[in-house]
């Protein structure tokens, strides 16, 4: 089956590229079922350990063994960009799989975000992830297993915690603050201060003020931890930042996530109807995986009305290509994340074609629909996506005695937070910045509380 697959990925990414696809060179891997359940909750070929993964894990393995969830392929952009298909695929499904890859390089290489945040990186990320597991495993051998945990909980407590629209590498800020330039004195100004009694007594220059840390509301939590901790060794700096630097990674696939997966099952639609190399019975049965993967909602038997976003984004991007063309289509692909690709392209003809709705649970357990509005639709589809799907939290101020206030902002993100888990990220926080920290919200109430670590 692997020689029959190699031909036809080979044919396929020809007929791609006849039609306008344009991608790095894509690496193919046929990989065993217990490595792609691995990749799929790792995120990464190789990555930093962690508890956390493990509990994903086996997460992961209950849903597959009831059937609530099967993984088709995973696939990392680069150049060249690398994808791993499973080995009990059938030849039918890899031959889709290999399609539906195609699409994401073509996605990965020319969308703005993408390209801005690949990048940044400077590099394969899958050699760079691998890198920082390695560093990790030294941290482990020369401070203990449990240390290096203890700081890796507090790292990826705050792994949404980034500023998106900063850079990798970021200095820390200006010492000082700036001095102000000479004010200038116009000809009416000097000759009143010329006037008799008008003289001004010298003054002695004043040195340059110290700025305050942070010197506005900085949301990147895990770099001004890794910049700013009063106490913590070279080691700890490094596992914060090697956990934002894979957030960075990751953040443009979370943003993109309904045109990217729409995207790649269009293009994975269309080579496979315009492929007439292949056999009859393979097409029929990729068409039958294709049906699966674009159901309209989501049946894990968890989220039963949840928004598939494979059927959602391949609804409007067939739309797109119907009524405005492809070259239309590339330009959105290149122009927009998911927020714009909702907004301007979800219309009320397309919601209730797919049978949108905003819906509520009552007490009693009875989900009932709340509203067809398009524009509560639109909001309820992104609402998860804001701020990298966490609270928008800042930090405030470094206080004397070396505190730290962090200020949740509400009236922008409209998000609420977990008391439970946010003195449980506290307590990491503390951990980690071994001065007292403090955090500003409202309850449920919208009163003005804090909690403190």
């Amino acid at each position: 089956m692997v020689n029959e697959l190699e031909q036809h990925a080979g044919r396929i990414e020809a007929l791609g590229r006849s039609l306008g696809l344009d991608h790095y060179p894509v690496d193919f891997e046929v990989a065993p079922g217990s490595l792609m359940t691995e990749i799929a909750v790792y995120g990464l070929p190789v990555r930093m350990p962690h508890w956390s993964f493990g509990v994903r894990y086996i997460h992961q393995l209950v849903r597959q063994n009831m059937g609530n969830s099967k993984i088709f392929e995973v696939m990392f952009p680069g150049d060249p960009a690398r994808a791993f298909l499973m080995d009990t695929n059938s030849l039918a499904e890899n031959s889709l799989v290999v399609a539906h890859v195609l699409g994401h390089a073509d996605f990965a290489k020319n969308n703005s975000l993408f390209a801005r945040f690949h990048a940044m990186q400077g590099g394969n990320i899958v050699e760079q992830a691998a890198a920082h597991a390695h560093r990790i495993q030294l941290a482990i051998e020369a401070n203990g297993a449990e240390r290096v945990e203890g700081v890796l909980d507090a790292a990826l407590a705050l792994e949404s915690h980034i500023d998106v629209d900063s850079e990798l590498h970021r200095s820390r800020y200006p010492e000082f603050v700036a001095e102000k330039p000479a004010r200038k004195h116009s000809d009416f100004q000097k000759r009143f201060h010329s006037l008799p009694g008008e003289s001004r007594p010298e003054t002695l220059p004043i040195g340059p003020l110290r700025a305050r840390v942070p010197p506005h509301p900085e949301h990147d939590l895990l770099w001004f931890i890794a910049t700013y901790a009063p106490e913590l060794e070279q080691w700890e700096r490094d596992i914060f930042l090697a956990v934002r630097a894979e957030s960075l990674y990751f953040y443009p696939v979370f943003a993109c996530q309904i045109m990217n997966e729409g995207w790649a099952s269009y293009w994975h639609a269309r080579l496979m109807r315009e492929a007439d190399f292949l056999p009859q019975s393979l097409y029929l049965s990729a068409m039958k995986a294709h049906s699966d993967v674009v159901r309209p909602y989501a049946s894990d038997g968890e989220t039963a009305l949840a928004v598939n976003p494979y059927h959602l984004g391949f609804t409007l991007w067939e739309d797109i290509v119907e009524k405005h063309g492809l070259g239309k289509a590339m330009e959105v692909r290149r122009d927009e994340d998911d927020f714009g690709f909702i907004r301007n392209w979800l219309d009320r003809e397309l919601a209730e074609k797919s049978g949108l709705f905003v819906y509520e649970t009552h007490p009693d357990d009875e989900i009932r629909v709340a509203s067809r509005d398009l524009d509560a639709v639109r909001e309820a589809i992104l609402a998860p996506k804001y701020n990298f799907g966490a609270p928008r939290v800042a930090v405030a101020e470094m206080q004397n005695d070396g505190g730290l206030v962090l200020t949740h902002d509400t009236a922008s993100d409209g998000r609420g937070l977990d008391s439970r888990r946010a003195k449980k990220v506290l307590e990491y926080v503390r951990r980690v910045w071994r001065r007292p920290v403090r955090l500003q919200t409202v309850n449920d109430r919208a009163e003005p509380v804090e909690l403190a670590a």
